[in-house]
């Protein structure tokens, strides 16, 4: 007897039940986050543009506090870049080891996929900013601005545009946004580190490894954990290595995967707590503080006009549409992989524009990049601002077209007939589920039987009754 023939592997195929709900309750929290991020942003402009309030936003943001004696003595706008994204790559480095060992990634074939189109995401986006402005004899300092999506922000389009985009899809933005996140990581830790400390960097990997075996041996207690966490982000800020790095080693420690009795495990929980923080504050005030720039006609055309800045709008804009599209296509191409019968490439276009949403991490590292000039950040924050609202403004497009195909799709996900509160297409293969439709269906053949027999013996009745239905003449008097 011939082995049977694998089912080919399609890419964007309907998830697992499991993995759907925690798509689903991973969005809610994302979207929520999105919308006040986009609050804070549009807070941070009005504030600063705003000739009455503009000292006064510059007068907070590089007001400083810390211990200076500890190196500790930073502005607010410092803070908010280094200390609260310490909470979002945090968060970042546990969704980043739940998808190891429980999501895609933990699948090197199923992997494929959102790392090829994080990979060309970020490839295409550098690429495309180092050509606009080399060419034009610009700073090549400003190539990995555009490379970083920033998920929240994409979330939050999708939550007033893509209403119906298919499970499968969303699931395929959160885990390229967490290899992206990975991608932005190492660029960060490999590119904008200068000079080490190492007497504070092995200080650092210290705290790392107390943090570790304390981790192993299950000892529980925020006031454990937390001023642990305080020493070690502390130690890395000083070593020189950007201090971020210390939310995503501790978050990549914590176990993921769930063992016997647990209904969640000890990354789930503690990412559960900490999400609403990081989506809900976290970013949101580093936005605050990031993305108050000048906004006027001078400065708008200069985004237009400089190389730096064109390089930036280019590379969200076409780079990363071009770079997660080719990277998705070239992936099924060459691999097993094949599209779900259900979604067309037209459908993958719209979802890679949204990828040209970068925000977050491209602020950050605009900041990086550019920190000893501060009119050249001014504006290189100004690009990433209006390259970020041209991608949207293009996948809102995109997406109002396709919506309609996205609903019957999600329509069919969604459909319960049997009322069990788990979606028909994920009982097909249970023979009890067919039982249970084939007693609701007989159930609603006997109701129409009965219908049927009722309407006949009164259209019976009526036409043996005198002058009725049946003695009527319609003909001419």
């Amino acid at each position: 007897m011939s082995a049977p023939t694998p089912t080919p592997r399609k890419a964007f195929g309907r998830l697992t039940l499991p993995e759907r709900n925690f798509v689903a309750d991973a969005l809610r929290t994302e979207t929520v986050g999105g919308v006040l991020l986009l609050l804070a942003a549009v807070a941070a402009l009005v504030w600063a543009n705003i000739p009455a309030l503009h000292d006064s936003y510059e007068s907070v943001s590089h007001w400083h506090v810390g211990p200076a004696s500890l190196g500790l003595n930073l502005s607010v706008a410092h803070w908010a870049a280094d200390g609260l994204l310490a909470v979002f790559f945090f968060v970042a480095g546990i969704e980043l080891k739940r998808e190891l060992v429980a999501g895609d990634l933990r699948d090197p074939k199923a992997a494929a996929l959102p790392v090829a189109a994080a990979l060309c995401g970020m490839i295409a986006p550098a690429l495309v900013y180092t050509l606009t402005s080399g060419a034009e004899g610009g700073s090549l300092a400003g190539w990995a601005v555009p490379t970083a999506t920033d998920i929240a922000f994409a979330l939050a389009v999708l939550a007033v545009i893509g209403t119906s985009l298919p499970s499968a899809l969303r699931a395929f933005l959160l885990t390229l946004a967490v290899v992206d996140d990975l991608f932005a990581i190492l660029i960060i830790a490999v590119f904008f580190t200068d000079g080490l400390n190492f007497a504070a960097l092995g200080g650092a990997v210290a705290g790392l490894v107390v943090f570790w075996l304390l981790l192993r041996r299950r000892v529980r207690g925020w006031y454990v954990y937390v001023p642990l966490a305080v020493v070690i982000w502390g130690l890395m800020y000083n070593s020189g290595v950007h201090a971020t790095i210390a939310g995503v080693a501790m978050g990549l420690m914590l176990r993921c995967h769930r063992e016997e009795g647990e209904e969640q495990s000890p990354g789930e929980r503690i990412e559960h707590r900490v999400r609403p923080l990081s989506a809900g504050l976290a970013v949101p005030l580093f936005a605050l503080f990031s993305a108050g720039v000048a906004v006027s006609g001078d400065a708008l055309a200069k985004v237009f006009t400089q190389p730096e800045t064109l390089g930036v709008v280019l590379g969200l804009v076409v780079g990363k549409t071009l770079g997660v599209f080719g990277g998705t296509w070239l992936t099924s191409r060459f691999t097993r992989a094949s599209l779900s019968d259900d979604l067309e490439w037209a459908d993958v276009f719209a979802v890679a524009t949204l990828a040209g949403i970068g925000f977050t991490v491209s602020l950050l590292i605009g900041e990086l990049a550019f920190e000893d000039d501060a009119a050249m950040t001014d504006s290189v924050k100004a690009a990433v601002l209006a390259g970020s609202l041209i991608a949207t403004a293009l996948a809102t497009v995109l997406l109002k077209i396709r919506n309609a195909r996205y609903r019957r799709l999600a329509d069919e996900e969604e459909r319960d007939e049997d009322q069990d509160g788990v979606p028909d297409v994920y009982e097909q293969d249970d023979p009890e589920y067919h039982l249970r439709m084939a007693r609701i269906f007989e159930k609603k053949a006997a109701e129409h039987r009965r219908l049927a027999r009722e309407k006949a013996a009164a259209r019976d009745a009526l036409a043996q009754v005198p002058g009725g239905a049946g003695d009527r003449h319609d003909g001419p008097a």
